[in-house]
C-alpha cells in the first residue's frame, strides 16, 4: 500500500467597509468595519477553499463560485468549503492538516482562536487538532496595516491510499 501526498495553498484578501462585524472562519467577529463582498467575505474559508482545490489541481474558489452568479450572493462561505472537500474526498483524498494566517492589526483575533479552529474541523468533520489558525499584523505597513482590509493564506495537506 502506498500513500499518495497534495499540498495546495490559498490566499483571499477582501477591503473593509462600513458594518459591525467580520465573518471569519464562519464566525462572526464584532469590528467597527465590515468586509466587502460578494459572499460574506470570509478571507479565512476562502483561502482554505483555494488551497483544497489547488491541492488537487481542481482550479480556484472564483471558477467554481463566480462573483457573477445571483446563488453565491451572500452565501455563508461553510457552504462553499463544504462543496470543496467534497471535491477532494470524492477522489479518494482526504485532509490531513490546515494551516491558515490571517493578517490584520484588527480586530484581534486571539480570543477568536480555538473557534474559529473548531467551525471549521465542524465543516469537514476532522478533528479540531488537524486545523491550525495563526494571526498576525503586518506592523502597520501595506493595505492591512493601513486597516484597509484583511489577508489570510492557507496551506493543506491532503493524502489518499493506494493498494
Amino acid at each position: 500500500m502506498s500513500v499518495q501526498i497534495r499540498i495546495g495553498q490559498g490566499i483571499d484578501v477582501h477591503a473593509f467597509e462600513d458594518g459591525d462585524f467580520v465573518t471569519l472562519a464562519g464566525i462572526k467577529i464584532p469590528h467597527n468595519q465590515g468586509l466587502k463582498a460578494h459572499s460574506d467575505g470570509d478571507v479565512v474559508l476562502h483561502a482554505l477553499c483555494d488551497a483544497l482545490l489547488g491541492s488537487l489541481a481542481l482550479g480556484d474558489i472564483g471558477q467554481h463560485f463566480p462573483d457573477t452568479d445571483p446563488e453565491f450572493r451572500d452565501v455563508d462561505s461553510r457552504k462553499l468549503l463544504q462543496h470543496s472537500y467534497q471535491l477532494i474526498l470524492d477522489r479518494g483524498y482526504q485532509l490531513n492538516n490546515a494551516d491558515i494566517t490571517v493578517a490584520c492589526e484588527r480586530p484581534k483575533l486571539s480570543k477568536y482562536n480555538l473557534e474559529m479552529r473548531q467551525s471549521i474541523a465542524n465543516v469537514l468533520h476532522v478533528d479540531v487538532t488537524q486545523i491550525s489558525i495563526k494571526a498576525t499584523t503586518t506592523e502597520k505597513l501595506g493595505f492591512t496595516g493601513r486597516q484597509e482590509g484583511i489577508l489570510a493564506t492557507a496551506t493543506v495537506l491532503v493524502s489518499h491510499q493506494t493498494k
